[in-house]
């Protein structure tokens, strides 16, 4: 369960509209997926462990669930699952409260709206039933509203060994922050946008954090609040992959969702197989490699690498590659030495750029980083003229190849 951005009372509506925007509940099999992958790396991964899943309430997300389900066979000691309190949460206008929660003694009518809950499950058959599971979870209202940075809820980040949820998408530099800072291992649900953001590329640089180990190349599915904006044709696609409307939900579908994590992971450790830098010129199959070579950067000391499958396994200087680089990025064999995003240095800065759009210059707000070639023309397409014509490149990862360096 999502914590979306407080508003102010006036803008109770738009908040609302907003709030549902940012609630996306993931599917079991997503989780159960990546999960599967650390327990592939290491069976023992969560054995003796305390997991954390703030922001996931268990009558509505699937993360506590899921855990409630594996505590006996990942041999784990504590669960923790908190809520947002809906009088907190914009989307929650229509909030009513669970028959779970309504026939417990402990059901409080101002608490169920005002503060947020804690949901724990130890290693206790509670109801003696002869199985531990979600039918054993114990809760109680926080003292808060639940919010992940409030004080009550970042101890118990610090009791926990491992943080593993899907955080409000529009909070999540702030959670990136809270999650790092806590020292523990983690594993969450962003969008491949992040990777750039200062809360998170210089971790990914120092080898302290990395992409998951699924969900790098495919569709991942959400379930969204009745109401939410989902195109028709995301929700098509989501109804494709096995997850039509139903009377509490609708779905959609996200491409660029992505999980990132400090839990190692085989598939981390998997080199890429790669050809020379002349094979690759004779024998690639990207026309923009096959024939033509790798062109140097006009204002960086590197050169572009167009496709990941095209890095040269012989080059020893500085790449510039896609950020989806990162989806098969082995420490062993590259390392990362920064980005066309201001955080490596430039060998040359330009005084001045104007936008030339099929030969004719145009007015435009370039800003101040990026990848530049240069080209013998200005030709089709979008160029610019810096007193000779050069073409910008996509968002680039400066790497390099590790030779017992």
């Amino acid at each position: 369960m999502t914590q979306p951005t407080m508003r102010p009372k006036n803008s109770h509506l738009g908040a609302a509209k907003s709030a549902k925007n940012d609630e996306f509940y993931t599917t079991w099999p997503d989780i159960e997926r990546e999960m599967n992958a650390y327990l592939e790396y290491d069976p023992d991964v969560f054995r003796g462990k305390t997991v954390l899943c703030p922001c996931d309430d268990p009558e509505w997300s699937n993360f506590a669930k899921f855990f409630a389900l594996h505590f006996t066979d990942f041999g784990l000691k504590k669960l923790i699952s908190t809520s947002y309190a809906p009088d907190s949460n914009p989307a929650k206008v229509d909030y009513q409260p669970t028959l779970f929660e309504l026939e417990s003694p402990a059901f409080d009518a101002t608490k169920t709206r005002t503060n947020g809950k804690k949901f724990t499950l130890a290693a206790e058959d509670v109801n003696g039933d002869g199985a531990i599971n979600i039918d054993d979870l114990q809760w109680e209202y926080l003292e808060g509203d639940g919010d992940f940075r409030s004080r009550e809820v970042t101890a118990l980040r610090d009791e926990a060994d491992f943080v593993i949820t899907n955080p409000p998408f529009s909070l999540f530099r702030q959670f990136m922050t809270w999650v790092i800072g806590g020292g523990r291992k983690f594993s969450v649900i962003g969008s491949n946008n992040a990777i750039t953001y200062n809360e998170v590329f210089p971790h990914i640089m120092a080898n302290e954090l990395w992409k998951g180990a699924t969900a790098n190349s495919t569709d991942m599915v959400f379930g969204v609040p009745k109401g939410a904006k989902v195109t028709e044709a995301d929700r098509l696609k989501a109804a494709k992959l096995g997850y039509p409307s139903d009377a509490d939900r609708d779905y959609t579908r996200l491409g660029n969702a992505c999980w990132f994590t400090n839990i190692d992971h085989g598939r981390r450790h998997e080199p890429l197989q790669l050809m020379t830098e002349a094979d690759n010129i004779r024998y690639s199959k990207h026309k923009e490699v096959r024939g033509v070579g790798y062109p140097p950067y006009d204002n960086f000391d590197a050169i572009e690498v167009p496709f990941v499958d095209a890095i040269p396994s012989d080059f020893d200087g500085m790449m510039g590659v896609p950020i989806t680089f990162l989806d098969r990025y082995n420490p062993d064999q590259f390392e990362i030495v920064g980005s066309s995003e201001g955080d490596y240095p430039q060998s040359k800065v330009y005084k001045g750029k104007q936008k030339v759009v099929d030969g004719v210059p145009t007015k435009s707000h370039t800003g101040s980083y990026a990848c530049y070639v240069r080209v013998d023309a200005f030709g089709p397409g979008t160029y610019f003229d810096v007193g000779y014509p050069v073409k910008r490149i996509y968002k680039r990862l400066f790497i390099r190849r590790k030779v017992n360096r």
